[in-house]
């Protein structure tokens, strides 16, 4: 018993270290910030960065399916005053599947990427959906969000 409790503690103290300094990509609910309404913003990214959150970037893209094609469309990120939080505004035709995707990176962490998959609906963006990843999704990985 002693021994299962002090595994028990010693598994946060091991694991949170390695999200110390993390670069994360969240995904939220514009409504709670008054810059992403005035753009549109369907959602809103935040990452976290430790030591350059000003340096990093978010690129996203809208990846559907429209009328058994696949598309992609870039979308335009807009970059609001407070450093590591970002906009998306709607930028795709109302017809077909789609999701956002969203891939940060930050000169800091290299070849590093976090990213997230958010599915839309015809009710909106779906953020309680949205799948994370600590590298850019794969092909495979999309398609499996469009189904």
């Amino acid at each position: 018993m002693k021994v299962l409790m002090n595994t028990a503690f010693a598994l946060p103290v091991l694991v949170l270290p390695l999200f110390a300094g993390a670069l994360l990509l969240e995904v939220g609910n514009p409504v709670a910030n008054p810059e992403a309404v005035r753009n549109h913003a369907v959602l809103v990214a935040r990452t976290t960065a430790c030591h350059s959150p000003g340096e990093t970037t978010v690129a996203a893209t809208a990846e559907g399916v429209v009328n058994g094609m696949r598309k992609s469309i870039p979308l335009k990120v807009i970059t609001l005053s407070t450093a590591g939080t970002f906009a998306v505004a709607r930028q795709w035709p109302e017809q077909g599947r789609w999701v956002i995707q969203l891939v940060a990176t930050n000169p800091e962490y290299k070849n590093y990427a976090t990213s997230v998959l958010v599915p839309i609906t015809n009710d909106g963006v779906e953020l309680s959906a949205a799948r994370h990843y600590f590298h850019a999704p794969t092909h495979a990985a999309v398609s499996l969000a469009l189904n």
